[in-house]
């Protein structure tokens, strides 16, 4: 257990996952639990302190989630966000209600007292509030701390118990001093800022070899950043007990498998080659539903490096690069988060798998893992490729997967990314790609009627693939982009650019 920690109860707030981030910003380790973790468990992890997540539930309403109440007697630092606010309002003898002038939004914080959660900041801050109810009656033995136009206790104390509530949301980046209010709580909390990557790799390396002992591990890789950080962490601690695979499973990117092959030479790894194309185009044939491509796609894999492992010998354990926000998004780690979509390597494992998981980035966020990358030598333009799904062109076809589709999106999308990187904007984006939508438009080429099908461009800005917002490319670069595409693509005669954010709208769109 990391008992330098701060852990996060969640209560189903679309911003949970935000705080986690924040937290670890400031090199302090930070994790996720479910609301009604019991304060017996929350003491054998020992954590510096406890913060109460948002959500969407009132507390006044029957069968409201409410935390173990003996948390609040195992004189540990507590910070309540908005709806933990509420928590501590009402657990303490104080009254929430419904508000009829609601808050969403900005909103001016007048603070009036700086003197611990407020110490550094100005008399008057810009933050980000998204409630319906409101305190309207303090909780026992608490002080007002700052207050709004619409909340006269939107911010409390209890400076004995080290108890804090805050009606708005510090995490997100609306909130202009929000991190400095988390710097004040870890400060509060007594929490050593530690959470660096070099002790990471250290104790992750040791823990892999004290699971892993001398048995072999098969890794999944893929030439992005995960698998690759994955397979140099795992490689790091069992040397040649590792054995990299690589499967071309048909929905790759243009010369993917060359590309990807090179690379990992380059890195010291030896990698093997599974061509498995005609398998999963076969498998995929005739399938629409999202859910179940990824689905099928991530039995497919397993099943592929079961049968390998039996060709070349025995193996105990599978490493693969999952992520957190995998985890979050596939399924509730250990809150009540909506599951929003499978993840290939989450979502897509069958229950009886016969292989061990080894995942060393299952804690991380993706700017998290680049700078262990940093550490461990892996070449710039592996780091900080844009990221690639598991299920690759089959998530950006929409609709049946066939091998004409797969053949257009691969050369569309080579030309997006091409393009993207001369004028220069390739490293500054998170990712960009294209989309083969499930329609087809009239067009006019050679004074010919056509009817053929449509590229989406998508490109986003991203810091930890959370919530990503549209990039404002220039409209000479989508011009000579399109332009391209309809001249050298055959199949398609328009593009269209995708202009929303995440949320609402997730950044691939199956």
């Amino acid at each position: 257990m990391n008992n330098n920690s701060i852990i996060i109860l969640d209560f189903g707030s679309q911003y949970t996952q935000l705080i986690a981030r924040r937290i670890r910003e400031l090199n302090v380790f930070s994790e996720i639990y479910h609301f009604n973790i019991s304060a017996e468990k929350i003491k054998q992890i020992n954590p510096k302190g406890i913060i109460l997540s948002g959500g969407p539930a009132s507390v006044y309403e029957q069968n409201a989630p409410f935390p173990d109440r003996q948390i609040f007697k195992l004189n540990i630092p507590i910070l309540g966000l908005c709806y933990g606010l509420q928590i501590i309002t009402e657990i303490f003898n104080g009254r929430v209600k419904s508000s009829h002038a609601r808050e969403y939004g900005f909103a001016e914080l007048y603070i009036l007292s700086k003197k611990s959660i407020f110490f550094g900041l100005k008399n008057k801050e810009k933050v980000w509030m998204s409630h319906g109810d409101k305190v309207i009656k303090m909780p026992s033995n608490f002080k007002v701390i700052g207050k709004t136009s619409n909340s006269d206790f939107a911010a409390i104390e209890n400076t004995k118990k080290k108890i804090y509530g805050l009606q708005f949301h510090p995490e997100v980046i609306h909130t202009e001093n929000g991190i400095k209010i988390f710097e004040n709580f870890i400060k509060i909390c007594g929490a050593e800022r530690t959470w660096v990557p070099e002790a990471y790799i250290k104790n992750t390396v040791e823990e892999i070899k004290q699971i892993v002992k001398n048995d072999k591990v098969l890794c999944a890789v893929s030439g992005g950043v995960d698998s690759t950080v994955t397979a140099v962490l795992v490689n790091k601690a069992i040397g040649k007990n590792l054995i990299c695979v690589f499967v071309n499973n048909g929905l790759l990117r243009l010369d993917e498998d060359k590309k990807v092959l090179k690379m990992f030479k380059k890195v010291g790894i030896n990698v093997r080659y599974i061509n498995a194309e005609n398998l999963f185009l076969k498998k995929l044939k005739g399938v629409t539903d999202p859910e179940k491509k990824r689905k099928i796609i991530g039995n497919l894999f397993i099943k592929v490096f079961e049968n390998y492992s039996k060709k070349i010998g025995r193996f105990k354990f599978l490493a693969q690069g999952t992520l957190y926000p995998d985890l979050i998004e596939s399924v509730s780690v250990k809150g009540p988060s909506t599951t929003i979509k499978s993840h290939h390597n989450v979502g897509g494992l069958p229950k009886k798998m016969k292989l061990k998981l080894i995942e060393p980035l299952k804690s991380l966020f993706k700017d998290e893992v680049r700078k262990i990358g940093e550490k461990i030598n892996i070449p710039y333009e592996v780091l900080w490729r844009q990221p690639f799904p598991g299920p690759g062109l089959a998530v950006r076809i929409i609709g049946e997967i066939t091998k004409e589709k797969v053949n257009i999106l691969r050369k569309a999308d080579h030309i997006i990314i091409d393009e993207i990187k001369k004028a220069g904007y390739y490293d500054k984006i998170w990712q960009s790609f294209g989309v083969l939508l499930p329609i087809k438009t009239v067009g006019v080429m050679g004074d010919k009627r056509t009817y053929e099908n449509v590229i989406a461009i998508r490109a986003v800005h991203s810091k930890d693939g959370m919530t990503a917002d549209w990039v404002k490319l220039p409209c000479d670069l989508l011009n000579i982009i399109s332009s391209r595409i309809i001249n050298e693509v055959k199949g398609v005669n328009r593009v269209v650019y995708d202009i929303s954010n995440k949320p609402p709208s997730t950044i691939e769109w199956e």
